[in-house]
Order: C-alpha cells, then sequence, then structure tokens
C-alpha cells in the first residue's frame, strides 16, 4: 500500500523519481502484454483441407489440435520458439536412447543407417524412463512400426526425435529413425550425399523395413528437411506406399520461398550459416569421398545454402541448376499426387517455411491432406508452459495422431 500511495502522492504532487516512472511504466506495459498474449497470441489451430472424413478423424481422435495452443509467453515469438526449443533439445543428448542400429547397402554401394527403438517386453531400451505399452503388441511381426526422417543434417538423436521415438514407444509401438548418407555418426561409402528432391534411399529404406516386418502396419513422420522427403516419397509411389498414414511438420514446401527467407539478415545469421557449417563439417569429414568428383576446396567456401546446392546438390544429382533443384524438390504443388492421409502441421511464423510457402489452398482442392496451422510455433518450436523443458504442443500432436492411426485405421481406409 505504500508503494501505491508513494507512487499516488508523486503523481498528483508532480514529483515523479525514476523508480515510480519504473513502477508506472510496469503497472501499464505488463497487462497489456498479458492482455495481447491472450487476445491475439494464443488461438486455436486452423484446420485446413477438403477431405471432411480425415478432418472429423482428427477432430475425434486428436483433441489437442481443436484446444488453444498456449506459446510460451516469455518466447512465443518466431525466432525464440525456434532458438529455445532448438537449446532446449541440446539437454537430451545427455539422455541418449539406445538404438539398435542397422546398416543397410544402397545399390550403389552406399550406406544408410537405420537405428531402431524395437520396443520388445523387457527391454532396457526403452525410452528415457518411460513406461511401454509393448506389451500390448508382444508378437514383433505385428507390432505398429513408426518410421521417422529427421531434419537437414540431423540423425536419430537429436531432440525432436528422441520426443518423438518417446512417446512412441510410450504407446507400445516400434520406431526407427532413418539417417540420411553421412549422418549420425556414419561415413559416406560413396561420392554421393543426400538432397531433399531425391527419394531413391528411403525407397530403398522402405523396401528394407517392409521385407524385414512384412505384417506389420506402417506409418511416417517427416519433420523440416525429412517431411519434404517424405512428401516426395509419398508424391512419387502413390497408392504403393507402402503406409497406411504419415505425418509431416514444420516442413520444406516452396524451396524458393524458404531460401529467400533464410537468406534475410536476421535469418542467415541464426540459421542459415549455422546450418551451413553443418553442412561443411560432413564434407570435411568425408573429404577423400567428395574429393572425387568436386573441388573441395572451393566446396569450403561456401557461405550459404545456395552456395552448396549450386556447388554440390545440382552437380551430384544432375540438375541443371539451383532453380531446377529448387523447383522438383517443392511439393507445394503435389498434394494432387498424394494417396493416404497425411497430417501436416504448420506455423504461421516458421521462418524457414512463412506463411505465403504453405499450400494452403491446394490443400482445399484434393482429398488425403488436411492442414493443422498454429499462429505462433516457429520451426519445430512449439514451447508451451511457463519453462518448456517438457512435452511440446508438437509432441502432444504426435502422440494422439499416431496413437489414433494405428488404434483407428479402419476409419482412414480409403
Amino acid at each position: 500500500m505504500g508503494n501505491t500511495m508513494t507512487l499516488f502522492d508523486s503523481l498528483t504532487n508532480g514529483t515523479i523519481n525514476c523508480n515510480n516512472w519504473s513502477l508506472l511504466v510496469a503497472a501499464a506495459v505488463i497487462p497489456t502484454f498479458f492482455v495481447y498474449y491472450f487476445c491475439v497470441v494464443v488461438k486455436k489451430p486452423q484446420l485446413v483441407g477438403k477431405d471432411r472424413k480425415f478432418r472429423q478423424f482428427l477432430v475425434t481422435y486428436c483433441p489437442v489440435l481443436t484446444r488453444k495452443y498456449y506459446p510460451t509467453f516469455w518466447c512465443y515469438t518466431a525466432r525464440a520458439n525456434t532458438i529455445v526449443k532448438a537449446l532446449l533439445s541440446l539437454t537430451k543428448s545427455n539422455h541418449l536412447l539406445k538404438y539398435r542400429r542397422e546398416s543397410i547397402v544402397t545399390v550403389d554401394g552406399g550406406e544408410i543407417v537405420l537405428d531402431w527403438l524395437d520396443n520388445d517386453v523387457g527391454d532396457n531400451s526403452n525410452s528415457q524412463g518411460a513406461s511401454s505399452n509393448s506389451a500390448l503388441y508382444h508378437d514383433k511381426r505385428t507390432r505398429p512400426t513408426v518410421i521417422i526422417l529427421p531434419g537437414m543434417t540431423g540423425d536419430a538423436n537429436q531432440g525432436y526425435i528422441m520426443e518423438a521415438v518417446d512417446d512412441i514407444t510410450k504407446l507400445g509401438y516400434r520406431s526407427v529413425v532413418v539417417n540420411y548418407r553421412g549422418c549420425g555418426g556414419s561415413k559416406l561409402k560413396t561420392p554421393r550425399y543426400y538432397c531433399g528432391a531425391n527419394t531413391d534411399d528411403f525407397n530403398s529404406a522402405m523396401c528394407h523395413i517392409k521385407m524385414k516386418y512384412p505384417e506389420s502396419p506402417l506409418m511416417a513422420i517427416g519433420i523440416s528437411f525429412g517431411g519434404m522427403i517424405l512428401m516426395n516419397y509419398l508424391a512419387k509411389s502413390g497408392k504403393n506406399s507402402g503406409l497406411i498414414a504419415a505425418m509431416v511438420a514444420s516442413t520444406i514446401w516452396n524451396v524458393f520461398k524458404t531460401t529467400e527467407s533464410l537468406e534475410t539478415s536476421i535469418n542467415y545469421i541464426l540459421f542459415n550459416k549455422m546450418l551451413t557449417n553443418k553442412l561443411l563439417d560432413d564434407v570435411k569429414s568425408n573429404r577423400e569421398m567428395f574429393a572425387q568428383n568436386f573441388d573441395v576446396d572451393y566446396i569450403l567456401q561456401c557461405k550459404q545454402i545456395r552456395d552448396f546446392d549450386e556447388r554440390v546438390t545440382c552437380q551430384m544429382f544432375g540438375y541443371n541448376d539451383v532453380n531446377h533443384f529448387y523447383k522438383e524438390a517443392s511439393t507445394f504443388y503435389k498434394l494432387k499426387k498424394i494417396k493416404i492421409p497425411v497430417l501436416c502441421v504448420q506455423a504461421t511464423d516458421d521462418p524457414f517455411s512463412p506463411c505465403d510457402a504453405l499450400p494452403l489452398q491446394e490443400a482445399e482442392k484434393y482429398p488425403n491432406i488436411i492442414f493443422a496451422v498454429t499462429s505462433h510455433g516457429g520451426h519445430i518450436g512449439f514451447c508451451e508452459g511457463l519453462l518448456p523443458r517438457n512435452k511440446s504442443y508438437l509432441d502432444r500432436v504426435v502422440h494422439q495422431y499416431v496413437k489414433a492411426v494405428f488404434q483407428y485405421s479402419s476409419e482412414l481406409d480409403r
């Protein structure tokens, strides 16, 4: 009461000091911020898509998509949400999962590394002390399997991947993470890397998984760059994908728009440069392989992802130029080729895939696609809670959607 009276007396007497000004500003700003937060920031995700049957499936079995998303209030902006989640993910490295690693050889002699969490009964490799329902699926042959594709330069030990595996394990299912060539601690066996438009390696992984567990129902999750590969795979394979459903999150839809966004000054400093350096680290660790077809020193001069695509990706995969590659990699206009249900989770403020890069109008034309678009969330961010160290909004969507797909798959039959 004393502070209030002091502030009141100062106002009436016209003798406001610095401390009183601070109290006055705080008294005005804090309520204004929270009014803005609850009226503008906090919103339900927008469900966009033509497929009414699939939409009703999501509304019924994924209630998180019908409720408001409350971003962590102190990092709700796009870049803050993205960076905070990425930094928190680094702490997961102290709690790595005990995967079973398997290497498969591609037709050109390359190597793809698969990290499995089989989730067998009594398996001590289960995730982060989580209880598992694997007893419900004691038969390995028929246990449902979720195939996960990480982001660019990512692997099975990324925080956001381990969170997904954790949820899948709790549900009693099997997980397998498809690591790209040269990622996940593996070395290139041939002078061939990976790119978002080429699905040969993922197709090889799918064939191997289906051969290994022919009776297991399969679904796939692609995150960021992994979502682009998955969508390109689904567009090429159509009804023969071998999957009953899929999910993509924070995906790249229009590579031209993504590149343009990542080359703005702030995004370049925060994201583009970092990803480019990770790509160059892979080049350095596989120098002998790259040196067979490229001037490695010239590659190591790359300053941004576009440079890497021009000097490496286009030449390695036979594209005329970077525009040709970006057109082939973009999935913006490929939704009509998708023949299985796909849930696409995006934030309108994603610095990697801005709102005008989302094919929302295309989604209204064709079946099998539903976009769940949040007003905030950044890129693989989706932080929530005062201290967002636990599950994110995206993690909750993964949990509910994966469970719904396997438990009520008959309702998804086309």
